[in-house]
């Protein structure tokens, strides 16, 4: 069962429809035990960085996303992937999880958002398998992830190279939104379901 963490904000019910369009088992809850029984977690959202971090830390899922990524896989959608950084620049300055080094840094160039259709190139790991090098995904958002190459999964071109994926250990992130990027995030989504 893939477990869907509510914390208030975002686009829990379209993920929860592709995913169990695949046949996968999925429950929707902040609810900590409800969650701990199943054997990998999905952190979508949508909206501010302060605003989701705030309402991850009142729902006590802070520290409760932290322990679990030790042993369980951890996909973040969107806002959810920017969550995993360090830190973001978005309305401010705000903590984030850490689980991967970085930043949450707003584009400098373009029109914001950054909006639609766009390829990922330079794909790495188990969420990629199947996919072509390039394949298109759905886009919205503002700020980007700022991190070393080292965690750098899939890079997407928007007035310049940025990362549009990431990962570290069990911690797997997105920017782009799958569960509304037809069979390829469908291909992703059932990808993560098999890790």
């Amino acid at each position: 069962m893939t477990g869907i963490v509510d914390y208030g904000t975002g686009n829990l019910r379209s993920v929860q429809k592709a995913l169990e369009y695949l046949g996968e088992k999925t429950i929707v809850s902040s609810d900590m035990r409800a969650l701990d029984g199943c054997r990998r977690l999905v952190l979508p959202g949508v909206g501010s960085f302060g605003a989701g971090m705030e309402n991850v830390k009142r729902a006590g899922l802070d520290g409760y996303v932290r322990r679990r990524v030790a042993d369980t896989p951890l996909l973040g959608i969107c806002l959810g992937m920017q969550l995993f950084l360090s830190a973001s620049a978005e309305e401010g300055e705000f903590e984030g999880l850490d689980l991967i080094q970085g930043r949450a840094e707003r584009f400098a160039r373009g029109k914001i958002p950054h909006m639609g259709w766009n390829g990922v190139t330079d794909m790495k790991g188990k969420l990629f398998a199947g996919l072509e090098d390039g394949e298109e995904f759905y886009f919205v958002h503002s700020y980007y992830a700022d991190t070393a190459e080292e965690f750098t999964a899939g890079k997407t071109d928007y007035f310049g190279a940025f990362a549009s994926a990431i990962a570290k250990g069990n911690a797997y992130g997105v920017q782009f939104h799958p569960e509304k990027s037809g069979d390829a995030g469908l291909r992703l989504l059932e990808n993560f379901t098999r890790i």
